[in-house]
């Protein structure tokens, strides 16, 4: 569910869209297509209270005996209560900016449908968490030290079930509902969980490209 996205808006743009100063913000270049593992754009409170933005890695690690770590890129709203999510959900809330994200129908080949706003490609956020890791990410691999982030999902509104019928991001689009999930309770953050409006959004690309080319 939702493993490919793009963050393809310029760098002053975020900063503003997020209200990110730019002595708290890590030079960040447009990416057509990001993929687990990869290192991504995410918006956090510092220890002081500040927004910062800086660049992640995309996949909560976990540790399988016998097998490579899994990178767990997303998690169900209805999982919350899981240990493996709670404590970054109750203290670690962020957002992760976004153009785009796509689902694939169909096989050999699939078919990659791009997701956006409806509103001239507006940016907007997945509902992240973070958390830091220390451990290996490849089996039998060296230990790390890395930050991760992952974000939530929910039931899909009417557009995104015509290609995934069972899940679709959770969506924060406008500075208030970035600052309540950011900055609210955690009973505030989990009022915003709802399926974004289908007739707010459409589908921008649909073809075997992997990349948000528009």
């Amino acid at each position: 569910m939702c493993n490919l996205y793009s963050m393809t808006t310029n760098h002053e743009a975020i900063l503003r869209l997020f209200k990110v100063s730019h002595n708290r913000a890590s030079p960040i270049e447009p990416q057509a297509a990001i993929f687990p593992g990869g290192q991504a754009p995410v918006v956090r409170r510092a220890d002081d209270g500040e927004r910062e933005l800086l660049a992640l890695s995309w996949g909560f690690v976990l540790l399988l005996k016998g097998k490579a770590p899994k990178r767990v890129t997303n998690f169900r709203d209805d999982k919350i209560n899981s240990s493996f999510w709670s404590a970054s959900l109750r203290e670690r809330r962020c957002l992760v900016p976004v153009s785009s994200f796509s689902e694939p129908k169909g096989r050999q080949p699939a078919i990659w449908h791009w997701f956006a706003l409806s509103a001239a490609r507006e940016p907007f956020a997945f509902a992240g968490i973070w958390r830091h890791y220390k451990g290996p990410i490849r089996k039998d691999g060296e230990t790390v030290e890395i930050d991760t982030f992952s974000f939530m999902t929910t039931r899909p509104n009417a557009l995104v079930a015509t290609v995934h019928p069972t899940r679709m991001p959770v969506m924060l689009v406008g500075a208030a509902a970035h600052d309540q999930w950011l900055e609210g309770s955690q009973e505030e953050a989990l009022a915003l969980v709802q399926s974004y409006p289908a007739d707010a959004m459409k589908i921008v690309q649909a073809d075997t490209e992997k990349k948000d080319m528009l």
